[in-house]
């Protein structure tokens, strides 16, 4: 990794911790200089548009999942597969935690209503998870049609999403993830069950955001 790359990635880090400690209203080069050790000029000198930092904050972040799930998920077969993906993503995975990055994203997500570099980072991310964990609930329950497996993974998607921001933004117990978890659960058999109506709708991941 070369030094430039090396300073970037030191102010990814601040930027990271700048943003769950005080949140998007606080944040500056001032705040995040100060959280990375490091000048406000060198910041400016690497990121002159904030976007671009807030884009490479996305990315790094997108890595660090990708990675945990790799080493966990991504090492077992079958049903146990899928447990592991979702129980990931709840922060119910023993041994792998998920990142505390709940305002993070919350602020991202605030970011995303008039930035369209960040919004197309958004999307990006959370179209890759659906797609992921759509294949993985096609591969795992045959039973279930596409569209049952398309529906499956944007309910997870809005569900996970929602409980963090309900933790992050208004401070309910993160120990509501147990009860999202058993939902899912329960949409799954529930799906396994009564098939999804194609003709309702459009397939969430083939749709582009208005």
């Amino acid at each position: 990794m070369t030094e430039s790359n090396d300073r970037k990635q030191q102010i990814i880090q601040g930027a990271m911790r700048a943003l769950q400690s005080q949140g998007l209203p606080h944040l500056s080069y001032d705040t995040v200089a100060e959280a990375a050790g490091v000048t406000r000029q060198l910041i400016r000198y690497h990121y002159s548009d904030p976007d671009t930092l807030m884009k490479d904050v996305c990315d790094h972040l997108a890595g660090i999942y990708r990675e945990a799930l790799i080493t966990t998920a991504g090492q077992l077969k079958g049903p146990a597969r899928v447990d592991a993906f979702l129980d990931f993503y709840f922060d119910l995975l023993d041994g792998t935690p998920k990142p505390r990055d709940d305002r993070i994203y919350d602020a991202m997500m605030s970011l995303s209503a008039t930035s369209p570099v960040i919004r197309k980072e958004l999307v990006g991310q959370y179209r890759l998870i659906g797609q992921v964990l759509s294949h993985e609930f096609g591969v795992q329950y045959p039973d279930l049609t596409q569209r049952s497996a398309e529906e499956l993974s944007w309910l997870f998607v809005c569900l996970m999403y929602g409980h963090w921001k309900m933790v992050a933004s208004l401070g309910y117990a993160e120990a509501h993830r147990h009860v999202s978890r058993a939902a899912m659960d329960r949409l799954i058999l529930s799906y396994r069950e009564t098939p999804a109506d194609p003709a309702i709708g459009a397939a969430p991941w083939g749709m582009e955001p208005s």
